[in-house]
């Protein structure tokens, strides 16, 4: 049998954390975090403050979170944020063309770039002094660090939920999720 860290039931909870779970979509990545409670309501400020309080263009920075998931082999990952990225208008063509292992073509000049980005921080941790100052060039200081920290925290969901092995939900709760 495969081992895993099991999702904690209701009844393992606090109050408190309950009450922080009810606010959250019913995420089993939520429901991990529940096992850290201290790091529960914080890791998802930060990431709603990554996801929607920033300048980064919300189809590009889900074409790079996309690209951390691939090259990461995070499937939890890639199953939500594929749905967050077609709720942003990444069309199926441009998923498709993220998925693929080495270089990638059917994309526009800037998801190409942003895909290099999440590959770079993804397998080396460090981006090229070249990769670096193409997101200078292009997106200017705020956005370039908007997509390292983006590329980046996903780059450490990924190795969570892969190290706990949350498992996807059985159905798609994304779907209908009111985003901010």
């Amino acid at each position: 049998m495969p081992v895993k860290i099991p999702l904690p039931a209701d009844a393992e909870l606090t109050p408190e954390v309950r009450e922080v779970l009810a606010t959250m979509p019913p995420l089993n990545i939520f429901r991990m975090l529940a096992c850290a409670p201290a790091n529960l309501k914080p890791f998802f400020d930060w990431g709603i403050s990554l996801l929607f309080q920033t300048e980064l263009d919300a189809r590009l920075r889900e074409i790079a979170i996309l690209r951390v998931a691939h090259v990461t082999r995070s499937k939890y990952e890639w199953h939500q944020h594929a749905t967050i990225a077609r709720r942003v208008g990444v069309s199926e063509q441009e998923i498709a063309a993220v998925a693929v292992d080495g270089q990638i073509t059917g994309l526009d000049a800037d998801a190409r770039l942003v895909c290099r980005v999440a590959e770079e921080i993804s397998r080396d941790v460090r981006l090229s002094d070249e990769a670096l100052q193409a997101i200078l060039d292009r997106f200017g200081r705020r956005q370039a660090v908007e997509l390292i920290l983006n590329c980046s925290h996903f780059n450490m969901v990924s190795r969570l939920l892969e190290s706990t092995r949350v498992e996807i939900e059985g159905e798609n709760v994304l779907e209908n999720w009111k985003m901010p």
